[in-house]
């Protein structure tokens, strides 16, 4: 029989989880409806055509970075306010970019997108809250909740830049500012939800749950420094399961629109494969965490890492639209489950002391994964290659499903904490 405190404990849980989804989801839907037009915005403001990637690399730049400090401070603040914070920031952060298009000043964009890429890491970190305050058997569902989130914001975000534009001409701002703007009330329900939602503070549920797990009360366990951490095998496993699926996904993805133009499609081709990639990312996400939940982390990461593979020898097989809507549907899924499942090994692997440091650690590698990733793939791409990409990609993924295998039949753990610790 369910004991009250484990009843309200589970409650807590839950209304946390769904607190992060909805953040999740708002903040992701403002940053993917302004991220529409930055490129063009930029563009304008500068004069300069060739600089019109560099505020979406900005973000991902100050992304990664953030992602470091976040998980320290989080430490100290809380969860509850840290991510209240980061959300403030990314308010502030497209509050200031919608300025900087009416007033045509280049310098404030830069300061707004700044803070719009540290609150993305903020809000990228909130799959760790979801596993802290969820017990190891629904880890994985509660991280894939968080990643699912995204998939709202993903498709709602791009509906909303068109009227968005129409508004704000009709008031008699710049178009492009529209987009924009329309990402402060999202922000601001994110900020509310963050706020509200994240009670009792998630940090000490966490301890409470492996309280209960462990059996027994007392001061929490100590965190062990880094250099302990990067030479636990789980720790290295899931670290590495991640990071080689973002990288591999970024490098792949980042060039097949460009492949596709260089060999004739249009753009709804390429609007079409994409759309099949975003599914592929998010849509199974629920599917993904129960599947980590139920037959464990590792299966998953190999399942995932076998479905990168195999896209690498789809999408290249042909110039057709169906082998790529296959392969980067395959790509997309394969990310899913690895991303998913490694995320939720990583939680396994550490005490609520260690979780906000390593995982912030993490994202960082993450995010300078995914910059190289994207580099690289260009300067393969011309001297070798879109089919050359994807082999370079598989042979990655293979490494990873090794790892994974080695794991597996090491007799790997999802949860090594033992009362002793």
């Amino acid at each position: 029989m369910v004991s009250k405190e484990q009843h309200n404990l589970e409650r807590s849980s839950r209304r946390i989880v769904s607190s992060l989804f909805v953040v999740q989801s708002l903040s992701t839907g403002a940053v993917i409806a302004l991220s529409t037009v930055l490129s063009i915005v930029a563009a304008d403001l500068t004069g300069n055509p060739s600089l019109a990637g560099v505020p979406s690399a900005v973000i991902q730049l100050a992304s990664a970075g953030a992602a470091l400090s976040w998980g320290q401070l989080w430490d100290r603040l809380g969860r509850n306010a840290g991510m209240t914070l980061a959300m403030l920031i990314g308010l502030a952060g497209v509050s200031l970019s919608a300025f900087a298009v009416e007033v045509q000043a280049i310098w404030i964009l830069g300061i707004g997108i700044l803070c719009i890429g540290a609150a993305r890491a903020g809000a990228q970190l909130s799959r760790f809250i979801a596993a802290e305050v969820s017990p190891a058997e629904r880890r994985g569902r509660a991280i894939s909740l968080v990643v699912w989130g995204g998939t709202i914001g993903a498709v709602g975000g791009p509906l909303l830049v068109s009227p968005s534009s129409r508004v704000a001409v009709g008031l008699g701002w710049n178009g492009m500012t529209g987009p924009i703007a329309v990402a402060v009330p999202l922000m601001i329900g994110a900020v509310v939800i963050a706020y509200l939602g994240l009670r009792p503070e998630p940090l000490e549920l966490s301890r409470q749950i492996e309280a209960n797990v462990l059996g027994r009360d007392g001061p929490p366990a100590q965190a062990r420094p880094l250099q302990a951490l990067i030479r636990v095998p789980g720790v290295i496993v899931a670290v590495l399961t991640v990071l080689l699926s973002q990288a591999v996904m970024i490098m792949v993805m980042g060039i097949t629109s460009l492949h596709m133009r260089d060999t004739g499609h249009s753009l709804a081709d390429i609007s079409l494969v994409f759309s099949a990639h975003t599914l592929g990312m998010f849509a199974v996400a629920p599917l993904s965490g129960r599947l980590a939940d139920r037959i464990g982390r590792a299966p998953v990461m190999v399942t995932g890492a076998l479905l990168t593979i195999l896209s690498a020898f789809v999408a290249p097989s042909s110039s057709s639209v169906v082998a790529l809507v296959a392969g980067l549907f395959l790509l997309g899924l394969g990310w899913n489950l690895s991303f998913v499942a490694g995320s939720a090994l990583l939680s396994d692997q550490l005490t609520p002391a260690e979780r906000s440091r390593t995982q912030g650690a993490n994202d960082l590698l993450i995010g300078l994964a995914s910059g190289f990733g994207s580099l690289g793939s260009g300067v393969v791409y011309a001297s070798l290659g879109y089919g050359t990409v994807n082999l370079i990609g598989a042979f990655f993924m293979a490494g990873s499903a090794a790892l994974c295998i080695w794991w597996l039949t090491a007799g790997g753990r999802p949860a090594p904490l033992t009362a002793s610790d």
